[in-house]
């Protein structure tokens, strides 16, 4: 089986469609739990308690967890300076705690059995240093940093751990955001365009599969920086 977070929009629903389609199990972690082809379970991800029980259960079932993907995240484009506390703390408790409970609580499972997949999400923003994205662009850099201390704990037990940092994609994650303020971000990747869930649904694809056993600790630019 396989755990996707914030599996019920963008793209841990493009993540979890395209895994279905490949007859792959999946188990989506969600605040909404709108109707879907696979399960989906009410989850919030910036409570310990809550992601830790979910993983309980799947023990206690014997439920075998091939990977993780920690696709929740929340975004909001404002200068650090004008974003209220409220929401810089809802910002850094889903994008950088989410990852931190969810891979806290689910790769114990994996470790019993010495081998795994775990893959974070951050955003090219961090490596551009985008300007009014700094309380973002901090959340993503602590789960960039974060992926690469926690794929050394994790490589004695064979689970890999990697992060994707991808530029603008067509998501609801993009509600709001301009055509002008997309162009902004886009000319500064190498790849000067605007990228479809697609592309990021194959580069998991390519992560999970045993041909990426050698790849952990990696932050992959979809864009290019």
């Amino acid at each position: 089986m396989i755990i996707v977070t914030g599996a019920s929009r963008g793209l841990g629903k493009a993540i979890c469609e395209r895994l279905i389609a490949k007859g792959t199990q999946v188990l989506g972690l969600s605040r909404s739990c709108s109707p879907s082809a696979y399960p989906i379970v009410g989850c919030d991800v910036t409570s310990y308690e809550n992601i830790k029980a979910i993983a309980a259960d799947l023990r206690k079932k014997g439920v075998v967890v091939e990977a993780l993907i920690n696709a929740a995240g929340i975004a909001s484009m404002n200068l650090a300076v004008t974003t209220p506390p409220d929401v810089a703390r809802k910002i850094i408790e889903t994008n950088l705690l989410g990852t931190i409970f969810s891979c806290q609580s689910f790769s114990p499972i994996m470790m019993r059995k010495k081998s795994g997949c775990i893959i974070n999400f951050s955003t090219i923003a961090v490596a551009l240093g985008l300007k009014g994205e700094a309380i973002y662009v901090a959340s993503k850099a602590g789960v960039e940093g974060f992926s690469r201390a926690f794929a050394r704990e994790m490589a004695d037990f064979g689970i890999r751990v990697n992060c994707i940092a991808p530029g603008p994609i067509d998501t609801d994650l993009l509600k709001g955001v301009t055509k002008q303020q997309i162009h902004k971000i886009t000319e500064q990747q190498i790849f000067q365009k605007q990228f479809e869930p697609d592309a990021i649904c194959d580069l998991v694809e390519m992560l999970l599969d045993s041909k990426s056993q050698s790849i952990t600790g990696q932050v992959i630019h979809v864009g290019g920086v």
